[in-house]
């Protein structure tokens, strides 16, 4: 049959609830009876406590109960999911007790009649500190003499991973060309337009307890509070309702929905807790925060020899949910989209006085990708060659698909010089190069940047992420022949709800407006992992699609029988199934449905009903890629970086609906873009943050973009019989060095051969005032 709505831009069906402000949120749950939480937090980044006095709290009217440390001890620790080996691991549980490793760390909770009454509360527990030396410096935090986090562990260095392929050293004694330079991929905050929020009720005749979240993974989350909190999983239903914004934040566990079940146990009342924006800054995971000092060894004609990286991943006070595996998503992509035969790969994970880091809208492959495209110009820069050709040069060919990487990690399938070559063509680089040299006569700096990137997605098979690389899928045909898909990601914008209907419509034959996706609640569907890492439909929608096959041979069969055919004879049409070859001889779809659910005319051996549940793993990663241009101008009064055009080329394999595929391609740019000008969490010297609000922690704005100019190659993937990829992260990761190699471009008359992040307006405002263009 053929397609009549995989492949169409559709309008979300999600969106008519979201902007008529119909929606429902975890603060627009409202129970009766429903109590406040707020949380007493740390002042200082390193300190020992010598006592908490929560009795001025306690009296002051309409508090119901003030919790610390050793209350909560039994609820077992946070989890850290993520392993390395002689990785240290320390415990971490929903209080801090006898110790406080970063400004923001809780300390005590309050619930209260109202929020207010909490928050004045809160603010009254009094806590005795004995202050310890603090170290925010990563490389200052691995010297041995170095104040240490943990006094059971004998530095701060929580791990190491190292991998060696081919044979570096001599890779770099052939080289003609070794160009290095130290790349700083700053610390950022998410900045989820929604911060976090839990809300938790609690049974107790049933031991039942109902939690509402803005999570990412309902059914991971299900599974931890129940462990945490002692109540049977089978007793535990976690809601995700609207979650406004995401971006791997709220993938994690945190201490404050631990509490929040606790608190709700304790008192038998319904608990909430809302985010503030500060706290959010300060208390919601972070990400980035790597230097990497590159060394590529390379031919005088730019073909790549080998490359060394050391990298050094500043992880905080303690190790969240991936902590320890974002980093080392980095080496894994370190070479890029490019043949690199020989690579040695040196991280270094440490601990400091900040809040932890872990996956932020990329995670881990925005820092490889910067790494190596800017390396790239660098190595195009000494050697005169145009970047665009230096790319072109060390590309592996179509041919060469599966590509095993000497990062280790084997590449699905690409044709990286497509994407290259259609970038090129829709940015005009030729008439660039001409207008830049016409415009550097006149004194005026205008710069070209490139980034040639590819992505790991899909997570992958379980044995190769430490379990959970699946996904679930249910599909129900109702009696009435409407199709209910019950889906284990749970999506927050992605647009799963329309993209889904319209994978099933076109395999049943019908409309996408008689399809619905439930998502998001463990209570109604049955089992899942959640939505990250660009999986939601390359996993998820690979389950749902198995699952209707299921189904679709079944009605094939339930119809040959009342045809009087054969199942191996019937195909589906618009609203019906027929005999191929003689469209005189059909039933109507929901005939069959009908059929199916009656029982009375079934064949022989047949069981009643239309619902499959399928669970997919995929085999590998898929792999997204793609070419980005960004061109900037400088004002040369402030040193202000105009980007005045980009031009992004995605591959994401095929699409399924292009509409939602720009979406997340414009809001991953803004995000990548965001860090390379405007965006970094500051610490001071004594660990205190700088950047605790919004009035402080720059984000882009609408202004400060031109008009996208999208366009896409596609290759579909191997891996899943829908020939997805993902395309969730793939703008924040092209993104960051196209903007940063157009600025270096730009400054390059100056002698610049780099920048560091954000690259704002005073830093190239010095440099035009303190350099002379050649």
């Amino acid at each position: 049959m053929t397609q009549r709505y995989v492949g169409q831009a559709m309008k979300r069906k999600e969106d008519p609830r979201l902007v008529s402000g119909t929606s429902t949120y975890v603060d627009d749950v409202v129970l009766p009876g429903m109590l406040y939480m707020a949380v007493t937090r740390s002042m200082h980044a390193h300190a020992r406590i010598k006592r908490v006095d929560t009795s001025r709290a306690q009296k002051l009217p309409g508090v119901v109960a003030v919790v610390t440390g050793e209350e909560v001890a039994h609820c077992g620790p946070i989890p850290c999911a993520a392993s390395l080996p002689n990785m240290k691991r320390a415990l971490r549980h929903l209080l801090a007790m006898n110790k406080v490793r970063f400004v923001g760390e809780p300390i005590a909770a309050v619930v209260a009649e109202n929020k207010y009454i909490a928050r004045d509360a809160a603010d009254l527990v009094e806590i005795d500190y004995e202050p310890l030396p603090v170290v925010v410096d990563p490389e200052k935090a691995m010297d041995p003499a170095s104040p240490r986090l943990y006094e059971e562990f004998s530095d701060n260095i929580a791990f190491n991973f190292f991998f060696e392929s081919g044979n570096t050293e001599e890779a770099f004694k052939k080289a003609d060309v070794i160009v290095k330079e130290r790349f700083i991929n700053q610390r950022l905050a998410p900045i989820t337009m929604e911060p976090r929020g839990v809300v938790a009720a609690y049974r107790m005749p049933d031991n039942e307890l109902v939690v509402w979240c803005s999570t990412q993974t309902p059914h991971g989350l299900r599974t931890l509070l129940a462990n945490m909190l002692q109540v049977p999983e089978n007793q535990t239903r976690v809601i995700a309702p609207e979650v406004g914004g995401g971006f791997g934040c709220k993938v994690d566990l945190y201490a404050e929905d631990g509490l929040v079940g606790y608190l709700a146990k304790k008192t038998g009342r319904p608990v909430k807790w809302i985010e503030g924006r500060r706290e959010n800054i300060a208390a919601t995971i972070h990400g980035r925060d790597q230097i990497d000092d590159v060394e590529l060894a390379l031919k005088k004609d730019g073909t790549i020899l080998g490359m060394r990286v050391k990298a050094i991943a500043d992880l905080g006070a303690f190790l969240s949910f991936f902590t320890p595996m974002i980093p080392t998503l980095t080496g894994l992509l370190a070479p890029g989209c490019y043949k690199v035969p020989a690579l040695k790969f040196d991280q270094v994970g440490v601990l400091t006085n900040k809040m932890a880091t872990d996956a932020y809208r990329g995670a881990g492959r925005p820092e490889a990708t910067y790494l190596i495209e800017r390396i790239m110009d660098v190595a195009a820069q000494k050697l005169k060659i145009d970047p665009a050709e230096i790319r072109r040069k060390n590309f592996p060919q179509p041919s060469e698909f599966p590509f095993k990487t000497s990062g280790g990690v084997i590449y699905d399938s690409a044709n990286y010089e497509a994407a290259l070559d259609r970038a090129l063509e829709k940015a005009d680089y030729k008439g660039l190069r001409r207008k830049q040299g016409q415009l550097r006569k006149q004194g005026k700096y205008m710069g070209i940047g490139l980034s040639s990137y590819v992505e790991i997605c899909s997570a992958g098979p379980s044995h190769a992420v430490g379990g959970g690389g699946w996904e679930a899928g249910t599909v129900r045909v109702e009696r009435t022949g409407k199709v209910s898909v019950l889906t284990g990601v749970s999506p927050h914008g992605q647009g799963q709800e329309t993209s889904f209907a319209q994978i099933v419509a076109d395999e049943f034959g019908i409309e996408p407006d008689d399809v619905v996706t439930i998502h998001g609640d463990t209570g109604r569907v049955p089992s899942g992992i959640g939505t990250f890492g660009s999986r939601g439909t390359s996993v998820g929608g690979t389950a749902v699609y198995l699952a209707v096959q299921d189904l679709k041979e079944k009605m094939k069969k339930i119809a040959a029988h009342l045809l009087e055919s054969t199942a191996d004879k019937i195909e589906f049409g618009i609203g019906k199934l027929l005999v191929k070859g003689n469209s005189g001889r059909s039933i109507n779809f929901n005939d069959v449905v009908t059929v199916a659910y009656n029982a009375v005319r079934l064949p022989p051996g047949t069981e009643p009903g239309l619902e499959a549940t399928r669970f997919f793993e995929p085999s590998n990663f898929t792999f997204p890629f793609g070419t980005h241009v960004c061109v900037v101008e400088i004002d040369e009064e402030t040193g202000e970086p105009k980007i005045t055009k980009y031009v992004a080329v995605d591959d994401c394999g095929n699409v399924i609906n292009p509409l939602l595929v720009e979406g997340q391609i414009h809001g991953g740019l803004v995000q990548g873009i965001g860090q390379a000008l405007h965006e970094e969490v500051v610490y001071d010297e004594n660990g205190q943050l700088l950047t605790g609000s919004l009035m402080d922690y720059a984000i882009p704005r609408a202004h400060d973009f031109p008009e996208f100019e999208l366009d896409r190659t596609v290759t579909p993937s191997p891996v899943n019989p829908l020939g997805l990829k993902g395309v969730g992260e793939a703008g924040t990761i092209g993104s960051t060095p196209a903007v940063v190699n157009a600025i270096v471009d730009a400054l390059a008359p100056f002698g610049i051969t780099h920048i560091d992040m954000p690259v704002r307006s005073e830093k190239v405002w010095r440099i035009l005032k303190g350099r002379k263009a050649s």
